[in-house]
C-alpha cells in the first residue's frame, strides 16, 4: 500500500465505505432484493432478526478474510488484515443506514425500481471511491483474487461463480427458512448486471478524483516510441474473411522484399505474454459478442489489481507489433496494426473486402469450410473482427475513411491487388518523405 497522502485517502476510502452502505440500505428498501454479495446477510437477517444486516455482513466478510489466510497461507500479506477495520466500519454504516431510512417505503412497483436503480449508482459510486484510495481491496475481491490465483484460473469467471455461489446459497436459505422470495429478485440481477459498468464509467469521467488522491503526481508526458521515428515503412492489411487478405500481404511483402506477419505474431505474442499459442490463437483478434464481453469485462471493475487476459493479450501484442515495426519494414495483416501503428511516419494502411461469391469460393476451397456453412462462418467471422476492432481501437471497421487504400479482390484478383497496393504505397511515401527508396 502506498503512503502518499494517506489521510486524504483514508477519507476518501471512509465516504467511498459510507456511500456504498447507503446504497445497499437502497437496495434493500427497494424490495427488489439487493447486491449478491449483500443477499446471505439479508436473508440470514430475516431469519435471525436479533442479528442486523451489518453484523451478519461483518461476520461474513471477515470469514472470506480468513478463507484468504487459508488459501494463500505465506503468500497471504499482513496489510490486507485493513480488510477487516474497513468492512466492519461499513456493517456499522449499512445498520445506521437502514435505521436513518427505515420509513422509506416504496408504495409501488416503479418506486420501488427507482430505488433500485438509484442504489447501484451509489453502490458503484462508492466502490469507485474505494478503488482510488488505493488503501484496502473489498473482502469479497479479495476472496476471489486469492482463488483465482491459487487455481490459476480467470479472475472474471471466478467472480461470475462466486456471486452466482452466494445467490445459490442465499436461495436455499429462502426455501429452507422463509418460504417466500425475499433479498434475491430481479434487483439482484440489476446490480449484478449495472454496478460494474457504473464503476467503469466513474472512472472515466470523474478523473478530478485521481488529482485528490495524488496531487503531487506529475502529469504523463508524450514520449516519442521507436516506431513513430523509424524509416521503416509498414503496410497493415486488414481485410474481409475470405477476400484473401493474406494472400496479397503475402505477395506485397514478397515482392517488397520485406517481412511479413500474420499467424507469426502468435508465437511472437505468446513468448512475451506468457500465454499458450492455443490460448493466443484462439482468443486474438476475436470478439464474437461486444454485449456479452462488456458484461464479462465489468467483472474487473471491482479490483484495481486484475486486468482482463483479452486486454492483456491486446496489450502484448500492442508490443510486439510496435517492435516489429521499429526494427525493420513489413506487412502486417490484421490487428488492429493500422491503428497500434497510428503516428508511424511511413505507415501505409488497406483495407480488402469482395463480393460474396468471391468470399464464398475461397473460404470453401482454402480452408475446406462446407459450401453450405460458408456465409455463416464468413458473417461470423466478420463480426469477430469488427468487435474486436471497435472495442480496442474505438473506430469502425469498414469505415473507409480510416484507411489509405481499399481495394476490391473480386474485381482485381489477388496479383493485381497485390501490384495496386504496390503502386499506390511508392509514390504516397515519396511525397511524405522524398528520402524513402521503398
Amino acid at each position: 500500500m502506498k503512503k502518499e497522502n494517506l489521510p486524504v485517502r483514508t477519507l476518501i476510502l471512509i465516504a467511498g465505505v459510507f456511500i456504498m452502505a447507503f446504497g445497499v440500505s437502497l437496495s434493500i428498501r427497494s424490495g427488489l432484493g439487493t447486491t449478491p454479495i449483500s443477499s446471505v446477510p439479508y436473508v440470514y437477517n430475516i431469519v435471525f432478526p436479533r442479528l442486523t444486516v451489518g453484523t451478519l455482513t461483518i461476520l461474513l466478510n471477515v470469514f472470506f478474510v480468513f478463507l484468504q489466510m487459508l488459501i494463500l497461507k505465506k503468500e497471504y500479506k499482513m496489510v490486507q488484515l485493513l480488510q477487516i477495520p474497513v468492512v466492519m466500519v461499513f456493517g456499522w454504516f449499512v445498520d445506521v443506514h437502514l435505521a436513518w431510512n427505515a420509513s422509506w417505503i416504496p408504495t409501488s412497483y416503479l418506486q420501488q425500481w427507482i430505488f433500485c436503480l438509484v442504489s447501484c449508482l451509489f453502490i458503484a459510486l462508492g466502490i469507485f471511491l474505494q478503488l482510488k484510495a488505493h488503501v484496502s481491496i473489498l473482502p469479497g475481491e479479495g476472496l476471489i483474487m486469492a482463488i483465482a490465483k491459487t487455481l490459476k484460473q480467470d479472475f472474471g469467471k471466478m467472480k461470475i461463480l462466486f456471486d452466482s455461489l452466494l445467490v445459490v446459497v442465499a436461495l436455499i436459505s429462502i426455501a429452507i427458512f422463509i418460504g417466500r422470495l425475499e433479498g434475491v429478485r430481479e434487483g439482484t440481477v440489476a446490480s449484478a448486471l449495472l454496478v460494474g459498468f457504473l464503476v467503469q464509467y466513474y472512472n472515466k469521467h470523474l478523473t478530478f478524483i485521481n488529482k485528490i488522491v495524488y496531487p503531487k503526481e506529475a502529469p504523463v508526458e508524450f514520449v516519442e516510441e521507436p516506431y513513430m521515428t523509424t524509416s521503416n515503412f509498414v503496410i497493415t492489411i486488414s481485410r474481409q474473411y475470405g477476400s484473401g487478405g493474406h494472400a496479397v500481404g503475402e505477395l506485397v511483402a514478397k515482392k517488397l522484399g520485406v517481412d511479413f506477419y500474420d499467424s507469426e505474431l502468435i508465437a511472437l505474442t505468446a513468448e512475451q505474454s506468457g500465454f499458450t499459442k492455443e490460448y493466443v490463437e484462439e482468443h486474438e483478434q476475436k470478439l464474437s459478442n461486444s454485449l456479452l464481453y462488456k458484461l464479462y469485462r465489468q467483472n474487473y471493475a471491482y479490483v484495481n489489481e486484475e486486468v482482463p487476459p483479452q486486454d492483456m493479450l491486446f496489450m502484448v501484442q500492442t508490443r510486439v507489433i510496435r517492435d516489429i515495426a521499429a526494427k525493420g519494414s513489413c506487412v502486417i495483416v490484421g490487428r488492429c496494426a493500422d491503428y497500434i501503428l497510428k503516428g508511424h511516419p511511413n505507415s501505409f494502411n488497406v483495407f480488402v473486402h469482395a463480393d460474396t461469391e468471391f468470399r464464398k469460393k475461397r473460404v470453401v476451397s482454402e480452408y475446406g469450410i462446407d459450401p453450405d456453412h460458408a456465409e455463416r462462418e464468413m458473417e461470423k467471422r466478420d463480426r469477430a473482427r469488427r468487435n474486436y476492432n471497435e472495442h480496442y481501437s474505438g473506430r469502425k471497421w469498414a469505415d473507409l475513411n480510416n484507411y489509405d487504400l481499399t481495394v476490391d479482390t473480386s474485381l482485381f484478383g489477388i496479383e493485381a491487388t497485390a501490384g495496386i497496393i504496390i503502386g499506390s504505397f511508392i509514390p504516397k511515401s515519396k511525397i511524405q518523405n522524398p528520402d524513402f527508396s521503398g
